[in-house]
């Protein structure tokens, strides 16, 4: 194993390209509902990949969606956060912060594997493997319209609903 830290390009080069379909995926959400990507063809979908459940920096990131999710409502987007932590853990940390949104259960890391954000950190020098905080933008039609392979948690929302506006601009110029 690699004991150096990737940086932001060699984490990019792993995550599906804008442009490509986005990898379909098949978890079970906070509640045990089985949730597929593929079945949210037609709508925009926020796929954000987050290390675990009801941490400071996850919190925060997952409270910023909260507060803006009537805003992605208004835009058709759904948000769909995806860590390593089962459907319990899911409910809980929904539950205690109010989130309006699906939480996804990757607890054998596959999705994050196939996205890319299953990566190796470090703890106090020590590598272990985890999910890199990054988010994906899945267009209408299924393709990754864009792509954040690490996140900083504060604002990251905004930033997230800037980037569908300008997406959406770009295809209703396509229609035209």
């Amino acid at each position: 194993m690699a004991t150096d830290i990737k940086s932001t390009e060699e984490i990019a080069s792993a995550m599906p390209a804008e442009g490509d379909l986005a990898p379909d995926l098949s978890l079970r959400d906070d509640t045990g509902v089985e949730r597929r990507l593929s079945e949210r063809r037609g709508q925009w979908t926020v796929l954000y990949f987050y290390p675990k459940d009801d941490t400071p920096g996850c919190t925060t990131e997952a409270c910023g969606f909260r507060d803006a999710h009537d805003q992605y409502g208004a835009r058709d987007a759904a948000i769909w956060g995806v860590s390593v932590l089962g459907t319990g853990s899911k409910a809980a940390f929904k539950r205690k912060f109010g989130l309006p949104f699906v939480l996804l259960a990757d607890e054998a890391h596959a999705v994050a594997e196939r996205y890319g954000a299953w990566v190796e950190k470090r703890n106090y020098g020590r590598p272990y493997m985890g999910v890199q905080r990054a988010t994906f933008l899945v267009d209408p039609d299924g393709r990754v319209a864009r792509r954040w392979p690490r996140v900083k948690a504060a604002g990251h929302a905004a930033e997230v609903i800037a980037a569908i506006d300008e997406e959406r601009a770009k295809l209703t110029g396509r229609q035209t």
